[in-house]
């Protein structure tokens, strides 16, 4: 079911507030290009610094905005509460959306026996699909590939896993376990696809939404001589907007292509001088300033 390029939408401040009328604009750029369909409030749209109400909001939007030109929209519900993750999960299949994306929990560090505990509270509580997010360098714990297929087991709307392991074993062995996999690694996408993921959670593609589609596109159709060269040609942007913490360098790349703000919420903050200088020349290289 979901195959392509997707977008993980930053989320737009202006003065502190989630400015609507600019995400709304953000996701119109994303229909021009193409992509298959927009991620709200994962990592990238600063979800742990989002009040409940302003969550909410994001993925009412994103659900009303994204729908009406044909996106599909998956809402980041996760959490380390399994709770609060449940809550989130259930308001975001009352909007419409149609997946949820729920990370592994964070700080408090489970066992697979707890992952699995976490995931399928989650997966019970909605009807639509529950997409994993196995992220360790978030969140210091790895989903194995056994506790991934034991999910799918036991339930029916998880079939899917955002790979943002950097561990090509780990997608190969979760590929052949028959899980669906995305990319969740700008620079690892296309050899995530040559071991068979089907697309890709993309934070490039908030600025480069062409560029990455025809990638994965490409990547699809089985040509990766094609595929090698959109690789090659967004590679070090996909590195700069790296450089510190996501979101900080992509909302940097948007504010100097004057399509955000810049805004943050503490504790994220502006990048370096140096590094700014960074995301300024790979903005530059790639012919976009």
């Amino acid at each position: 079911m979901f195959k392509g390029t997707f977008t993980a939408l930053v989320t737009p401040f202006n003065q502190g507030s989630f400015d609507v009328a600019r995400y709304a604009q953000q996701i119109g750029f994303q229909v021009r290009h193409k992509v298959k369909g927009i991620v709200a409030v994962g990592t990238t749209g600063e979800s742990p610094t989002l009040s409940h109400q302003e969550h909410h909001l994001v993925i009412e939007t994103a659900v009303r905005v994204g729908h009406k030109a044909g996106l599909q929209v998956i809402a980041g519900t996760g959490s380390n509460s399994t709770d609060e993750a449940v809550d989130l999960s259930r308001h975001a299949q009352s909007t419409g959306a149609d997946a949820v994306l729920s990370v592994n929990p964070y700080y408090n560090k489970p066992t697979q026996e707890g992952l699995y505990r976490h995931f399928k509270a989650i997966a019970q509580s909605v009807t639509i699909p529950v997409i994993l997010y196995n992220i360790p360098g978030r969140t210091n714990v790895t989903m194995t590939v056994a506790t991934m297929v034991r999910l799918a087991h036991d339930c029916p709307n998880i079939t899917t896993v955002k790979d943002a392991t950097g561990n090509l074993d780990l997608t190969t062995e979760a590929v052949a376990a028959g899980m669906t996999v995305l990319s969740g690694d700008d620079s690892l996408t296309l050899p995530m696809m040559a071991v068979g993921a089907v697309g890709v959670v993309s934070v490039a593609s908030n600025i480069i939404p062409g560029e990455v589609r025809k990638l994965v596109d490409a990547a699809l159709a089985g040509n990766f001589v094609m595929g090698r060269r959109f690789h090659q040609r967004i590679f070090a942007l996909c590195k700069a907007l790296f450089v510190e913490t996501n979101p900080i360098p992509i909302k940097t790349a948007m504010y100097l292509l004057e399509r955000d703000t810049g805004e943050m919420r503490l504790p994220l903050c502006e990048p370096s001088k140096g590094n700014r200088e960074v995301i300024r020349m790979a903005l530059s290289q790639m012919g976009l300033l």
